[in-house]
This record gives C-alpha cells, sequence and structure tokens, in this order.
C-alpha cells in the first residue's frame, strides 16, 4: 500500500484524499486557494509509510473511531453480565485505544466525483461484532462525514462513535468550542479521575490561543459548535457535530493539534454511573447507532485571498 492508492473527491474548493485500506482513513484534507492547496488537517507524508507499505493511522490527517474512542482501562469491562475483553492493539500503550476500526482495511462501495462510501465488518471473539459504513461528501465549502455502525454480535454492548483529526497549527491556531465540564487527570496518563469545571485556563468560549502542550482531556456540555482559526492563513474551520464531547490533545512541540468530537469520554465504561450514562448508547442485536460530522472552511477577510 502507498499514498498512490488513495481515493480522491473534491470540488473547486476542496480536496480529500482516503486511504480505505488503512483504516478508511484521511491522507489529505486541502483547501484550494489563490490556486494553492492549504492543508486543513495534517496531511500524510510519503516517509510516513514504512518499507512494507504500511501506514501508521497515526500519521493520517483523520480515522475513525468505532466501536469505543480513546482508551479503556483494566483489559475490557463487564456489561450484561459478561466480560467484554479487548487486548493491546498499539505498541506502548498501556491500555487498548480507540477501537478497532482504524486498525482495519475498510471496502469501497461508492465512489463519484464528490462523494465516497466505505464500509467494515470487524469481528472479535469475546468482544463487538459490528458492521459500519463511513461516508465523505464535499458540498461546496464543507467535508460532511457520516458513521453509522450496526451491532452484529449476539449480545447488547454499549457503543460510542467520533472522529480523530489531526489539525495543523500554520504558526499559531486559535480555538472557539464552548464546553461547560471537563474530565481531569491525575497528570501522569490520560486516564480521567474527576469531573469539573472547566478552568479559565482552558475556557474555550472565546476564541483563543491554543494552551502550552501537554493538554489531553475530554471536554462535555458541548454544543456541537467549534471554530479554529489559522490567523497566518487567513483562514477559519467551522467544526459541527451532534455529539456533546470533545477531546482535547496538543503535544508539546508538534506542529499539530487534535480535536476529537466524540460522544463519550476517556474510559467511559469505568466512569461514575457507567458506559451508558457517560454517553455510549446500548445496542441490542442488528440496532444502529449514527453521527454526523461537517467541517467548513472560510476565508477570514475580505481581501484577495478568495477561495475557488
Amino acid at each position: 500500500m502507498s499514498l498512490s492508492d488513495a481515493l480522491r473527491i473534491g470540488n473547486e474548493r476542496l480536496s480529500l484524499s482516503v486511504l480505505p485500506r488503512a483504516g478508511g482513513g484521511i491522507v489529505a484534507f486541502d483547501a484550494l486557494v489563490d490556486g494553492h492547496s492549504v492543508p486543513l488537517m495534517r496531511p500524510t507524508l510519503p516517509s510516513d509509510v514504512d518499507a512494507a507499505g504500511v501506514v501508521d493511522p497515526n500519521r493520517l490527517a483523520c480515522y475513525p473511531l468505532l466501536p469505543w474512542s480513546n482508551r479503556i482501562a483494566h483489559g475490557g469491562f463487564f456489561y450484561g453480565g459478561r466480560r467484554v475483553a479487548l487486548e493491546l492493539n498499539r505498541a506502548g500503550d498501556a491500555w487498548p485505544i480507540h477501537g478497532s476500526a482504524w486498525q482495519r482495511a475498510w471496502t469501497t462501495l461508492t465512489h463519484s466525483a464528490d462523494t465516497l462510501l466505505l464500509v467494515l465488518e470487524d469481528s472479535t471473539p469475546d468482544a463487538y461484532a459490528y458492521r459500519a459504513t463511513l461516508g465523505y461528501r464535499l458540498m461546496g465549502d464543507t467535508l460532511r462525514v457520516t458513521l453509522r455502525v450496526i451491532n452484529a454480535g449476539p449480545h447488547a454492548l454499549p457503543f460510542g462513535l467520533g472522529l480523530h483529526p489531526f489539525f495543523p497549527l500554520h504558526g499559531g491556531a486559535r480555538l472557539h468550542a464552548p464546553a461547560t465540564e471537563v474530565w481531569l487527570n491525575d497528570g501522569h496518563d490520560p486516564m480521567p479521575v474527576r469531573r469539573e469545571a472547566v478552568p479559565a485556563a482552558w475556557d474555550f468560549n472565546g476564541t483563543v490561543p491554543l494552551p502550552a502542550g501537554g493538554l489531553n482531556h475530554a471536554f462535555q456540555g458541548w454544543d456541537g459548535r467549534a471554530t479554529i482559526e489559522w490567523p497566518d492563513q487567513s483562514l477559519r474551520l467551522h467544526v459541527s457535530s451532534d455529539v456533546d464531547t470533545y477531546v482535547i490533545y496538543v503535544p508539546e512541540g508538534e506542529a499539530f493539534f487534535c480535536f476529537e468530537p466524540v460522544d463519550h469520554p476517556i474510559n467511559a465504561v469505568h466512569l461514575p454511573g457507567g458506559a451508558i450514562a457517560n454517553g455510549m448508547t446500548e445496542l441490542a442485536p442488528g440496532r444502529s447507532l449514527e453521527h454526523a460530522f461537517a467541517f467548513r472552511v472560510e476565508a477570514m477577510d475580505r481581501t484577495p485571498r478568495t477561495m475557488r
């Protein structure tokens, strides 16, 4: 597999490339500005493909999160009197992470000039069995993403969905993403230990510069609308979704950050009240869950730098 295997869709304003076999993930999402491409998500580079032709999904621009998001402690959880066993799935990580879809090869159902639809069937013994669809569609200045999962297993289980985009800093990004609460960790690992009101240092009710590196928390009480601004590019990206939670990851010393719209916080299955009380959805066999996401780009000013 190489980046040349990516499937492209585009219009006069946007360009999107996706690698179905690499978790159905995005390798590039660009705005076309004054005849030039400006990355709206951190692009995957040829150097991110190893000698065996394998792309680490964490080098993609974005990938889907299902049937759950982020990390789960204790190697799994109990639900309905049964043990759901989750194996470690990333080298160097102490917990299972991001579900399974991001590490699977998806199949292309439809591919047209501005639309791409992928499908995945996955089953893990003593864990999840599901069928998922992932749709990408460009409509003018907007990328619309739909993610749907059906419980294909024999037992009811809690499911959760989300996206994991990597956004470039472009010399200094600003974020607007109002939320009321944040899950805090102990400062040593990302597992949450308590939920509190959002502190002033992480208050994104205004459009503010990203905080210093090290931030890796789930925020709740979100209205599903956020804005990323890149003053150096004179561009603004509006993010919207029908979920009420997001995870922000700002690594130290990197040129990107993550803003992940999801429907549940980190380790939701082990938080007080359990999975459903913390945003996941119980799906009986054959039942489905779907979420929608949109990324709309606009120029920040009215002069020369027009999108076309």
